[in-house]
């Protein structure tokens, strides 16, 4: 009995059955005007037939050509089919040195220096900047002694933090306001022309103080209303986003709130928080932004979707400070836990890093107690006899690059910190001096103080930190009076001095607030005057035209007090001031980066 599974193949195979023999046949038509129609029906689907056929045969044609075209294009890229590995490279390698030749300008320079000099920098910084290492010493490059000074300010307390998004500038304040500012363009030199009459009227003045745009504040009565779309105590902190949209703010109420940029309407709030937002970082070249708190928290968010994405636990006490740069990672700082801590976000994993030194010349050596007769000096103010004084507390934090960073403490040490190393590779001690010994009134409680017991200078603290990302320019800011300008060593071992900022401004011709000043905080003619009145609460800093060929912007945050208290109240202004860094001639920088890099080694090597 056969079935379909047991028939074989050649059998299952249908037959194709004869057309011809299979159609039924019609019968014909008799009359004349029926053979005539079908003739010509004939023949016209017979032309339409034969022209689809040629037209099939013409783009058959077509394409075989473009293929036989492609195949010689590719044949002669290569230069011939049997191309080697090694010699792919060597022709993309090539390729590449002239796409760079075409980028670099080459006017006013030799051939044989562009190949040798720029190209093989341009190579390096390439590679430098693939990995997230420092690959710029601009630091020489750059004249700190007489920039430009500018002051601006509005009916506000204390300034706590500012934000910089060019041309925009973004403050908040302890009288929970929150401003946009717009930064002016650097007057350039006018360009030499020939000797005309003078106009009858002077061209007007240039503008040089920012302008206000925009201006919100909150209002510390509704403390009690969640729908309140601002907030309700001080803000302190700020940050905006690299593509300009976003702005973001926290404050003492446990809100973070995210800001349209262009006209300062708040887009959502989040309350995830359990206590004051210290810190705001936003991941560069992303909308990935990281917050931190006292509650002891790192907390992470998408603002392309506007939500919360993870915490990060492990500090032991507040976290005052945050910052990232590009890779998917975050640096805090846990004030009296006295540590540091990478945060590695896809990793799931944190490293940390120990301080609670007491601030000697590197790692965990200590140095000997200075005698009357040491003239050890750091950014040419003596530092103090002590030998040290202990670490209490680590409030600030910067990314020099993905490998490297620098903290700043309550006794008044920068240190050096790399992965390598849970101990900073290198520390200033008492980078911004002493305070005077109190009066015995002030250090004693009694009715009747005892006039002998003596009093002991403290260090001032470290409030503020910042760096041009992948380079080796470091600034930090406290309350007497100077920005401080710092560099990283090329080994990346030291932290050298290299000068203050504004300190050419003398006798006040250059110093805008000079007369808003007390009598006694002018100086005479020649002495020198600080440059900062107040306590330096933060500092942003950007550089001006391509990879800050026109120089560098640095703008600081003051106040007459510190912006998490009133600890001490200092003679100040609670305002902003600008300060545009003029770039030195290249010729001049190399020879004072040459001169300056021996001298101020050697004075930071009689610190250790």
């Amino acid at each position: 009995m056969s079935s379909f599974f047991t028939t074989p193949a050649s059998q299952k195979k249908r037959k194709r059955e004869d057309i011809t023999a299979a159609a039924p046949t019609k019968k014909k038509k008799s009359t004349t005007a029926g053979l005539n129609s079908r003739a010509s029906k004939n023949t016209k689907v017979r032309s339409t037939r034969d022209e689809s056929i040629s037209g099939s045969g013409s783009e058959d044609e077509g394409a075989s050509r473009a293929v036989s075209d492609e195949e010689k294009a590719l044949s002669s890229d290569s230069g011939s089919g049997d191309e080697t590995g090694a010699q792919r490279r060597l022709r993309l390698a090539e390729q590449y040195l002239e796409n760079i030749r075409g980028e670099v300008e080459t006017v006013g320079f030799d051939a044989e220096d562009v190949d040798r000099d720029l190209i093989a920098e341009r190579l390096k910084e390439d590679v430098a900047a693939t990995k997230g290492r420092l690959y710029r010493h601009i630091a020489s490059t750059l004249d700190f002694s007489a920039p430009s000074k500018t002051l601006f300010r509005a009916d506000t307390q204390a300034i706590t933090s500012i934000a910089v998004c060019p041309p925009y500038i973004y403050t908040v304040s302890k009288d929970i306001t929150l401003i946009k500012w717009e930064l002016p363009n650097r007057p350039t030199p006018a360009p030499a022309t020939k000797k005309k009459k003078l106009p009858k009227k002077p061209p007007p003045p240039t503008r040089r103080r920012p302008t206000k745009l925009l201006y919100t504040r909150g209002n510390h009565h509704e403390s009690r209303n969640p729908k309140y779309q601002h907030h309700t105590a001080p803000i302190l902190t700020v940050a905006a986003s690299e593509d300009g949209k976003y702005i973001a703010t926290g404050g003492a109420d446990k809100r973070l709130i995210i800001w349209s940029a262009a006209d300062l309407k708040p887009l959502r709030i989040f309350t995830q928080h359990r206590d004051a937002v210290t810190g705001l970082a936003f991941r560069k070249g992303t909308n990935q932004l990281y917050s931190s708190s006292k509650d002891r928290t790192i907390k992470t968010w998408s603002l392309d979707e506007l939500g919360y994405m993870e915490t990060l636990f492990g500090h032991q006490d507040e976290v005052v400070d945050v910052a990232a740069l590009a890779l998917e990672r975050c640096v805090s700082v846990g004030a009296r836990d006295r540590t540091a801590r990478l945060w590695k976000v896809v990793e799931e994993s944190q490293l940390v890093f120990r301080g609670g030194g007491g601030g000697g010349g590197g790692g965990e050596k200590r140095r000997p107690p200075r005698q009357d007769n040491d003239s050890a000096m750091v950014n040419g103010d003596p530092i103090p006899k002590r030998s040290s004084y202990a670490e209490g507390s680590i409030d600030r934090v910067a990314m020099v690059d993905e490998e490297t960073f620098v903290t700043g403490s309550d006794n008044g040490g920068i240190s050096l910190w790399s992965l390598q190393k849970k101990k900073p590779v290198f520390t200033v001690p008492a980078a911004h001096g002493l305070d005077p010994p109190l009066k015995p009134e002030e250090a004693s409680a009694e009715a009747v103080p005892d006039p002998k017991v003596p009093g002991e200078p403290q260090p001032r603290w470290i409030t503020a930190l910042a760096t041009i990302p992948y380079s080796d320019l470091i600034l930090s800011g406290s309350w007497d009076g100077w920005v401080r300008i710092w560099r990283v060593s090329e080994d990346k071992k030291r932290i050298e001095a290299v000068e203050k900022l504004g300190k050419g401004l003398i006798g006040g011709t250059k110093d805008e607030d000079a007369q808003m000043a007390e009598p006694s905080q002018v100086h005479e003619e020649g002495d020198e005057q600080p440059s900062v009145r107040g306590v330096i609460n933060d500092i942003e800093v950007f550089e001006r035209g391509d990879r800050g060929k026109d120089g560098l912007c640095v703008l600081v945050a003051t106040g007459k007090e510190h912006r998490f208290g009133r600890w001490k109240t200092h003679k100040g202004q609670n305002g902003a001031v600008v300060f545009e860094v003029p770039s030195r001639p290249t010729s001049q920088a190399a020879t004072d980066n040459v001169g300056s890099t021996g001298k101020k080694t050697g004075d930071m090597q009689s610190n250790s």
